[in-house]
């Protein structure tokens, strides 16, 4: 249905994609995975053809329509809700205005009636009067409640446009749904009702994501960007993930195997080319040696951070106890006499839909802010470290490089150590001299990633870690935190951490009061939906 065919893509004398063919089938789900800056945003713009291939084309098969989740949440600012969710349908919001506007006319011609009639013709076609209940009903299962239905999109929370821009794109029965981060901001079950969606609906989808556990939910395929090539692999990421592994290992092993046969070889003819009673047997040797030839093994482009968190010393039987903690923000009452203790071996992830809540909640624990009743008692020997979900204020210096920041912190000058460091964490070569206020997000959050591994903390609160990291920084992420022996507070949208990293749940609800079990996240979930 939807055809890629010897597409390249270039900026200047920089090559995106280079002789792309590719086929994308009904009833699939891709996951376009790749690098950060490998493309992955600009080729789902290649396939609306809202960016033009420098060579190539795009097929999609005639009378096929393409929906494409746009990320712009003011571009409809002045638009009623329910008709931004009709707009998804480009031709049935056409006939819709098109009929608005001839029987607001006050006159009335033989062309208009001619004209009214194939447009209503057109709109029946399209079960037209059935669409503003169904652009509800989807609406509804994302969450955006019917009182909003008719306000005008700049007058909802910020959250909620997110959603109505989804339901946007899921609107009309696409034949190709574009996806680029569609968990972005979505609730628990704004995603679960999504991923099953996908896994029903009947046509073909590509998305792109970070959330790994959304990708082996819902994806049947997965398009590999790398090198300016896009490979298609059957099955889902871990599926992708563990035989690439796979296959590079293999690959690794029978080169090794080889290579001892060509040192052999060598050796043989440095040993005995000299030698005439054995020059024949050196030159048969030679010629071996020229036969063999190395698999060509391409390292991935992709690279991992090495993130790891190391105490310098194990605290105390005390750890954190926050008794009766209640929070205000004007009247209204957002945490409301909190209470719980932290043991040795927990990793509390902390679960609310309202983000004001859990970010008052780290920065009471953090001493940043004093504007609550209640206590907060750190162990005497505790050493916490904070990632904040908004680190902005940590970059507004725009003379220093990132090597002067990080040596700031610490008060290290010794380059070879601060390049060692920062190496790890993928600021190679001149990226070390790079000035903070220009960082991207990424960056930005690995340059956090390292002030809090040279603080050697005993305990981490992190509010959103994975916020604007790609797959290979979370994967990293992930396994540094499974592996950190001290304590853990922190919240997450991403399902794979949420549940490989955590033991304990606290979940705020809405009147500010907490839920606390020791449960996995999935356990959690599973329980909470069931109302136990």
């Amino acid at each position: 249905m939807l055809e890629v065919r010897n597409v390249s893509l270039k900026f200047g004398k920089r090559t995106l994609f280079e002789d792309v063919n590719l086929k994308f089938q009904d009833g699939s789900c891709y996951g376009l995975i790749g690098a950060n800056g490998a493309g992955k945003s600009t080729f789902l713009k290649i396939l609306s053809k809202e960016l033009d291939t420098t060579t190539g084309e795009v097929y999609l098969e005639k009378g096929k329509r393409i929906s494409f989740l746009k990320q712009d949440h003011y571009m409809y600012d002045e638009v009623a809700v329910i008709n931004t969710v009709l707009m998804g349908n480009e031709k049935l919001w056409k006939i819709i205005e098109e009929k608005n506007k001839l029987y607001s006319q006050t006159e009335f011609s033989d062309e208009d009636g001619v004209r009214l009639a194939e447009l209503e013709g057109d709109f029946l076609d399209l079960d037209g009067w059935n669409q503003e209940a169904n652009a509800a009903t989807l609406l509804n299962n994302l969450g955006v409640d019917e009182k909003f239905h008719y306000s005008l999109m700049k007058d909802i929370p910020v959250k909620l446009r997110v959603k109505v821009l989804l339901a946007q794109a899921l609107f009309g029965d696409p034949d190709v749904l574009l996806l680029d981060e569609p968990t972005n901001s979505l609730d628990i079950d704004a995603i679960n009702w999504l991923e099953e969606f996908i896994i029903s609906f009947k046509n073909t989808v590509i998305v792109v994501s970070h959330d790994r556990y959304f990708l082996n939910k819902v994806c049947t395929h997965i398009a590999d960007i790398d090198y300016g090539k896009i490979k298609l692999y059957i099955g889902n990421y871990d599926f992708w993930y563990e035989s690439s592994e796979l296959l590079q290992r293999q690959i690794k092993e029978s080169n090794k195997k080889k290579e001892e046969k060509i040192k052999e070889l060598k050796d043989f003819i440095a040993r005995f080319s000299a030698n005439a009673s054995k020059s024949k047997q050196a030159t048969s040797r030679k010629k071996m040696l020229d036969n063999i030839e190395l698999e060509t093994l391409t390292p991935s482009s992709r690279k991992y951070p090495f993130i790891e968190f190391k105490m310098n010393e194990p605290h105390g039987k005390e750890i954190l106890t926050v008794g009766k903690l209640t929070k205000k923000i004007g009247d209204k009452i957002i945490l409301d006499k909190v209470s719980f203790t932290v043991m040795q071996g927990d990793k509390i992830n902390i679960i609310c839909d309202d983000d004001t809540k859990k970010t008052a909640l780290f920065n009471i624990l953090m001493g940043l802010d004093k504007d609550y009743s209640g206590e907060v008692i750190w162990g005497k020997t505790m050493k916490p470290s904070y990632l904040p979900q908004d680190n902005s204020e940590y970059f507004n210096d725009e003379k220093k490089s990132i090597m002067e920041w990080i040596g700031d912190f610490y008060d290290i000058k010794d380059e070879t150590i601060l390049r060692g460091f920062l190496g790890r964490m993928l600021f190679s070569k001149d990226d070390v001299f790079k000035k903070v206020s220009v960082l991207s997000g990424g960056e930005k959050a690995r340059c956090m990633l390292s002030k809090m591994m040279l603080e050697n903390p005993n305990f981490l609160v992190l509010d959103e870690p994975t916020n604007h990291l790609d797959l290979e920084s979370i994967t990293s992420l992930n396994k540094g935190l499974e592996n950190f022996d001290g304590e853990i507070i922190f919240t997450s949208r991403d399902h794979e951490l949420n549940n490989t990293v955590g033991n304990r749940i606290i979940k705020i609800m809405e009147n500010g009061k907490i839920i606390d079990r020791y449960l996995s996240y999935d356990e959690f979930i599973e329980k909470d939906s069931q109302g136990k």
